[in-house]
């Protein structure tokens, strides 16, 4: 079992977490306040940006493979390596989504 350093970038926060558990959990531990919903992947709430880094999620099934190299849901992600995250931030498809389900200014 190996640990890593996972930094919440612009939080100051920052822990170690094994390879065999995942960010989330070790967040819950350390009472750090990640958000999230589902803890199954599918919700998206606890999403983060990878800015430096690798982690290995095979049940993220809400982020489509591109999206899985950028951004992490720590309900599934396991470090593998010390990581940078930018917690807050979500993929393309969920921003995508959101816009589209916007209703649109009535100029009226």
């Amino acid at each position: 079992m190996t640990e890593y350093t996972v930094e919440f970038v612009g939080t100051g926060e920052s822990i170690q977490v094994s390879d065999k558990q995942t960010i989330l959990k070790a967040c819950i531990e350390e009472g750090i306040a990640q958000e999230y919903s589902c803890r199954v992947g599918m919700c998206l709430a606890c999403s983060a940006e990878i800015l430096e880094g690798d982690v290995v999620q095979p049940a993220a099934r809400g982020l489509t493979d591109e999206e899985r190299e950028h951004y992490a849901l720590t309900c599934m992600a396991r470090p593998q390596s010390d990581l940078k995250l930018e917690r807050g931030v979500y993929p393309p498809s969920i921003e995508n989504d959101a816009s589209a389900a916007a209703p649109a200014a009535d100029d009226d």
